[in-house]
């Protein structure tokens, strides 16, 4: 049975740095596209970032880009997600998700509907 698990989460001060991990199992890691999406409360869930199989290539929203890095371990069929200089607003609950091909470079990676698993997610509160 695949399953996500979403880690690392937890109450950190603005400005400061976080690493979240999501741990899969039940597919052939190195077969699938990853993403992390983010939902606050209140809100839609969001999309982040997403990276290819072989980790070549990734796509980050304009809000993230420079603070956030996505990056896979297959060997450890992980995908980690490093925040840094934390905003408040980024407070929300983080997703991981897989698919086949989220074919990134074009729009297609941004959709919640592109991704066929989904974690349960972990929250992260960044405080002022």
């Amino acid at each position: 049975q695949v399953q996500l698990v979403e880690s690392g989460g937890g109450l950190v001060q603005a400005g400061g740095s976080l690493r979240l991990s999501c741990a899969t199992s039940g597919l052939t890691f190195r077969n699938y596209d990853m993403a992390w999406f983010r939902q606050a409360p209140g809100k839609e869930r969001d999309f982040l970032a997403a990276i290819t199989w072989s980790g070549d290539s990734t796509d980050y929203v304009g809000s993230v880009k420079g603070r956030f890095t996505i990056s896979r371990d297959n060997a450890r069929n992980t995908v980690y997600l490093q925040m840094n200089s934390l905003k408040p607003e980024d407070t929300a609950v983080y997703y991981c998700a897989a698919t086949v091909d989220a074919r990134l470079g074009t729009s297609y990676s941004s959709y919640r509907t592109s991704y066929k698993y989904w974690g349960q997610g972990t929250q992260v509160i960044v405080f002022s």
